[in-house]
């Protein structure tokens, strides 16, 4: 066979998974005595996980309110459509992520766990009625690229009764060619198959079928009744398309798919007979075993957010992300060599972090990958963002997350907030540019910061404090030492003839003032430190020296607006109190409009 185009989700390695289990590291332990007998026995024993995920339309734009379900919680997604589910009850290797809301077809996401952060995407299809039919009528009804669905006109209600009258028809076409098919899909590509036996998939193509009766209701096909689909094939794919494959519909209440039937290749199509309605899916199995692949860079420090694509000769590609540990897992055919890719995703640099060849595996395996500096010619640099995340009183928000975005609002990764505390980490191109923006949520409270601009100061970079207040718009925040964080509202600022910066804040406890002079030079987005840095301060704990001196600060601005806009400056050194002649560490951000 020949290889397949890059798919989205061709097999089954779209999810993060962690090898190790809370009792011990033994892999083998994943998936102890699978009974085919009893298909839930594949997935381990009872755990508990934290969920972080997002839901989008077919355009990512996200969807507010859709009601999310998991083991026995349920929440609502955000403005930003994204939900937090803690502590779900889930099996060892399975948990099933459901989303539902008006307008959309029923979405899910079938996941291996992980010990941190689950994160998934689920992309929500809408409820289009694409053709409209009649009970006692046999009709077709077709999408554009050819995909139908050829129905007798016999239905029954969701109770079992029959139904009369019109009939609905929405119908979706998933082509494993799309991109997107990775989000759209419900589950994954994990099966049971005729016998009731563990199965990875490989995917030619999936059809939605739904119907709804003239009062909105769902119907299904009548009980010794049958319809006839369709399902286009891509160009790229009918090299290696059987002349029959197994069908397989998408069991809603289990989340995995079961074998049902078969679908013969007549011209570009496969054609197949079924005798209700899911997510219909043409797939070939295989055995698989879990290989769980593990992405640290020269120093041993593990690489998050970083794709990895195995392929296979006979059952072609997939794909999945690190997570924070640097590990990916899923499962990949057994006795197979495989190509191992890693490379960070929609980066400004060309080429992979890493290509090499491994296996074929006979067991499931953990393996480590050794990802260079310096590699196709590209240096590549770890950055980890650092920070503290409160209210508008200063206080650590406790449920909320980060969001981490690239200059132009390519979105980088996002992750949970631990009592007020956040870290996120990528790996980027040395000549791509060193700024970034923030975004925080503090998810109970419906409180968000504004984005905000950074830039990176490898391999850390500490932005201190951000705060989330709905009701400003401008703020600075800042520590000393080891202390709390200290929140001042009511900021001015702007430049002096281009080359004098001043921020400013005053009242009658306290006070804060850092200027940059560039001496007749224009300021620009740069990093200033000594001589041109005059910082001082006083609150009821501290003062620094009136006139700014004995202080070392260095101030990043990452970003210049014009009058209006935003000024946003990180600053971090020592000063000398100015009453006990001691030296602290004090480190802010500043997020001000510019009033001149």
């Amino acid at each position: 066979m020949k290889f397949l185009k890059i798919i989205s989700l061709c097999l089954l390695f779209v999810v993060i998974y962690s090898c190790k289990n809370d009792d011990d590291n033994s892999l083998s332990d994943t998936n102890p005595n699978p009974n085919p007998e009893v298909f839930t026995e594949n997935f381990g024993n009872d755990i508990n996980r934290d969920f972080l995920g997002e839901v989008v339309d077919k355009n990512n734009n996200p969807i507010h309110n859709a009601t999310v379900t998991l083991g026995d919680q349920t929440t609502l997604t955000d403005a930003n459509g994204i939900f937090i589910i803690r502590g779900a009850n889930i099996y060892e290797r399975f948990g099933y992520v459901k989303v539902e809301k008006a307008g959309y077809i029923h979405g899910s996401r079938s996941v291996v766990p992980t010990n941190g952060t689950n994160k998934v995407k689920i992309m929500l299809l809408e409820e289009t009625i694409v053709g409209t039919t009649a009970s006692g009528t046999s009709e077709t009804i077709n999408l554009s690229n050819g995909a139908s669905v050829a129905l007798e006109g016999e239905y029954i209600k969701e109770d079992g009764s029959a139904y009369s009258g019109s009939v609905n028809v929405i119908m979706h076409h998933l082509d494993p060619t799309d991109e997107n098919m990775r989000d759209q899909m419900p589950g994954m590509l994990y099966a049971a198959n005729a016998q009731n036996e563990e199965r990875m998939l490989q995917t030619f193509g999936m059809l939605a079928v739904e119907l709804r009766g003239s009062n909105g209701e769902d119907l299904n096909l009548a009980t010794g009744s049958t319809a006839e689909i369709t399902v286009p094939l891509d160009a790229t794919l009918l090299d290696t398309a059987p002349a029959t494959i197994p069908l397989w519909y998408f069991d809603e209440v289990s989340g995995y798919w079961k074998e049902e039937g078969e679908a013969t290749l007549v011209g570009n199509n496969y054609v197949g007979t079924v005798s209700h309605f899911s997510f219909w899916n043409c797939d070939i199995p295989a055995e698989a075993v879990m290989l769980c692949i593990n992405v640290i860079d020269e120093e041993g420090n593990a690489l998050s957010n970083l794709r990895v694509i195995i392929t296979s000769e006979n059952y072609g590609s997939r794909y999945g992300y690190t997570n924070t540990d640097g590990q990916v897992c899923g499962l990949v055919p057994s006795n197979e060599t495989l190509t191992v890719t890693v490379s960070q995703y929609n980066d400004l640099c060309t080429g992979n972090l890493y290509t090499n060849t491994t296996g074929p595996f006979t067991s499931d395996s953990e393996i480590d990958i050794l990802v260079e500096s310096n590699s196709n010619g590209n240096e590549w640099l770890t950055e980890t963002v650092t920070g503290i995340f409160t209210d508008c009183d200063g206080n650590a928000i406790t449920d909320g997350y980060v969001k981490l975005f690239k200059e132009n609002d390519y979105p980088l990764d996002y992750d949970f907030v631990d009592n007020g505390n956040f870290e996120l980490t990528t790996v980027r191109c040395s000549n791509s540019s060193n700024i970034f923006k923030l975004k925080a949520e503090d998810y109970v409270n419906i409180q968000e910061t504004d984005t905000l601009s950074f830039t990176y100061t490898p391999p850390i970079t500490d932005v201190g404090s951000i705060a989330a207040c709905n009701a400003v718009d401008e703020f600075i925040t800042y520590q000393v030492d080891d202390g709390g964080t200290v929140t001042l509202f009511n900021i001015q600022g702007g430049l002096d003839f281009d080359s004098f910066l001043s921020i400013y804040y005053n009242d009658n406890n306290s006070f804060l003032s850092l200027n940059i002079n560039n001496y007749g030079e224009p300021i620009i987005v740069n990093t200033y430190s000594d001589p041109n840095v005059f910082f001082s301060f006083r609150d009821e704990n501290y003062a620094s020296y009136p006139d700014g001196i004995n202080t070392n600060i260095e101030a990043n601005i990452s970003l210049l607006g014009e009058l209006g806009e935003y000024i946003d400056i990180n600053f971090n050194g020592i000063f000398i109190d100015f009453n006990t002649n001691i030296e602290h560490s004090i480190s802010g951000t500043i997020h001000v409009i510019r009033d001149y």
